[in-house]
């Protein structure tokens, strides 16, 4: 990679400090501003991670020249509205997951970034760990046989009160969003997209779920079974069965230091996944990859997937009942 790129970093809780941890790790990426609503947090996480530009307000680095593309790390609710802003700037947008807060907010920002032919990703940092290509790999092989089935689970007690971000509908809170979109998203790109949905929910007071389970058929025909939690601490695994045993992503699978294959008649074999820093790196890599290229869409997290998962966690809100201000 020959063209330093140039981030701004919207947002500065706890996971634009990972990616901006991150981008340290990253080659070829410069950590040039950031921007908060409050001048005194910019000035802090600038200070921290020594960026040159500390901005008061996020319109302010969707102007701002001397920044390329942007990670987008604000709560859930905001990240249709800030994408859109900084689309229009001309900045290219790394979003975090979720995309949105339905699929007509995605269309919107996606139609946006198409229209300007400017750089748009979901920042679904798990399809661009390595593990993830070994995976694909050892299921191209056979070795496994037809994958009919698969299991996946995220779950984390959370603490806080009503207001606070991941139990508050207004910031698109609930274990769905937070937490269920990692086996949702990572199940439909090993199996194929989701030809239908299930799901059963326990909401809480607030109306956001506070843990979901759901079953998947992909296109092809095989099936799975996802959770996510935010009252149980879960395994954390992603296993892949197949007519000749099984694969395991192991524990956290969204970030998994190994996977185990597990077949009939042979002892489990562990294989090491390593990755680079705290993980973030691989899709800034693919980010800087894209930008540099001109590229509008990576072809590991394409528009059209963003969308047709925002569909699917559609679909289960609907089934479940919860509902969010900006529906």
């Amino acid at each position: 990679m020959t063209n330093n790129v140039r981030w701004g970093i919207l947002g500065t809780g706890r996971i634009a400090r990972d990616f901006a941890t991150a981008l340290r790790d990253t080659p070829g990426a410069t950590l040039a501003a950031v921007a908060s609503r409050d001048p005194a947090t910019a000035a802090g996480f600038a200070d921290e991670f020594d960026i040159p530009l500390r901005l008061e307000g996020y319109d302010s680095l969707a102007a701002c020249a001397d920044v390329d593309l942007v990670y987008i790390g604000t709560p859930h609710a905001m990240h249709a509205e800030n994408a859109l802003s900084m689309l229009a700037g001309g900045k290219g947008v790394l979003c975090e997951k979720p995309f949105a807060l339905n699929r007509g907010q995605a269309q919107h920002v996606v139609a946006l970034a198409r229209s300007r032919k400017v750089f748009l990703m979901e920042a679904m940092w798990t399809r661009f760990m390595p593990a993830l290509d070994e995976v694909k790999r050892i299921l191209a092989s056979g070795v496994l046989g037809e994958v009919s089935q698969a299991s996946a689970d995220f779950g984390f007690v959370a603490s806080g009160g009503p207001e606070a971000r991941l139990f508050n509908p207004a910031l698109g809170g609930g274990a769905l969003l937070d937490v269920g979109i990692y086996p949702l998203s990572i199940t439909a790109y090993l199996l194929g997209a989701v030809e239908s949905v299930r799901a059963q929910a326990e909401l809480g007071p607030t109306g956001v779920d506070l843990q979901t389970v759901f079953t998947l058929r992909h296109a092809g025909g095989a099936l799975s079974t996802c959770a996510c939690s935010l009252k149980a601490r879960t395994p954390g695994l992603l296993t892949l069965s197949g007519r000749h045993g099984q694969l395991r992503l192991d524990a956290p699978f969204h970030r998994p230091p190994t996977l185990t294959l597990m077949l009939a008649d042979a002892p489990a074999r562990v294989i090491p996944t390593p990755y680079l820093g705290n993980g973030y790196v691989h899709e800034a890599i693919e980010a800087q990859r894209c930008w540099n290229e001109g590229l509008i869409e990576s072809p590991a997290m394409t528009h059209e997937q963003t969308l047709h998962l925002m569909g699917v966690l559609d679909e289960i809100r609907a089934q479940t009942g919860v509902k969010y201000p900006g529906d």
